[in-house]
C-alpha cells in the first residue's frame, strides 16, 4: 500500500476554490466587494508568481471567518460549493482518485487553502486524509488566526513529514499530484511526482527532470 497525494486547486478542480470563495463573499454582497476584491485578486497573483506571503494572506483570509457565527459560514459554505465547485470537479480526477483507491493506496489532499473551504471539496471526492492551512476554532468560534505551519511550498513538507511520523508511514512508493511550481519542493520528495495541467514554472521544472506531465482537463 503506497501513498497517493493530491493538490487540489487546479488539480481535482479546475480552478483555485480559495480565490472562488473570496469571489462568492463579493458576489453575495457579504464583503465591501470593490475593496475585497482588488486585494484576494492581489493575493492570488502572488500565489500565482509563487511571491504570495502565506501568513499575511491567512490574516487576511480568515478574518471574514471571525466575523460571523459558524452556523452561518456553514450555510454560506454550502451554497458556495453547490453554486461554484461541483461544476468544477473534473471527472477524470475523479477517476484518477478512484484508480489509486482500488490499488489499496492510502489517499492524501494537501493544500494551501484552508480547512474550512478545502475540508467538503475533499469530501466529495471520498478522500479520507487531508492536511489543509489549519484556521483556529475556539468555543464554535473562528478567532480569525491559523495554527500550525501554514500548508504552503516548504510548509507542505514540514506537515506531511508530521503526519507520516504520527500515522507510521514513509514515502516509499508515493505519488503527489499538483499543478503548480509553488509544490516543487515537495513534488521533489516523492518517489513518483507528477505534474498536472502544470503552470509555466511546473512544467519547464517537470521537463529538466523528466517528471511526467498529464492532463486531467481533457
Amino acid at each position: 500500500m503506497s501513498l497517493a497525494i493530491f493538490d487540489l486547486d487546479n488539480t481535482l478542480i479546475c480552478d483555485d476554490s480559495d480565490h472562488l470563495w473570496g469571489q462568492f463573499l463579493v458576489e453575495k454582497k457579504l464583503v465591501d466587494s470593490a475593496h475585497y476584491a482588488r486585494i484576494n485578486t492581489q493575493f492570488y497573483d502572488d500565489y500565482c508568481r509563487g511571491e504570495l506571503n502565506i501568513n499575511e494572506y491567512l490574516t487576511f483570509a480568515l478574518s471574514f471567518l471571525a466575523e460571523h457565527p459558524l452556523e452561518q459560514l456553514l450555510q454560506w459554505r454550502e451554497v458556495f460549493i453547490n453554486e461554484k465547485i461541483r461544476p468544477l470537479v473534473l471527472p477524470a480526477a475523479v477517476t484518477l482518485v478512484e484508480k489509486h483507491r482500488s490499488n489499496g493506496d492510502t489517499l492524501l489532499v494537501i493544500t494551501a487553502t484552508n480547512r474550512f473551504v478545502t475540508e467538503p471539496i475533499v469530501k466529495l471526492f471520498g478522500i479520507p486524509h487531508m492536511l489543509a492551512s489549519e484556521p483556529e476554532l475556539i468555543n464554535g468560534r473562528y478567532t480569525g488566526r491559523f495554527i500550525n505551519e501554514p500548508c504552503y511550498q516548504q510548509g507542505k513538507v514540514i506537515r506531511l513529514a508530521q503526519w507520516l511520523d504520527d500515522n507510521n508511514l514513509d514515502l516509499k512508493g508515493s505519488t503527489f499530484y499538483s499543478d503548480s511550481h509553488n509544490d516543487i519542493p515537495l513534488l521533489e520528495k516523492v518517489a513518483h511526482p507528477v505534474a498536472v495541467d502544470p503552470d509555466d514554472k511546473l512544467t519547464q521544472h517537470a521537463n529538466t527532470q523528466h517528471w511526467p506531465i498529464i492532463s486531467l482537463r481533457t
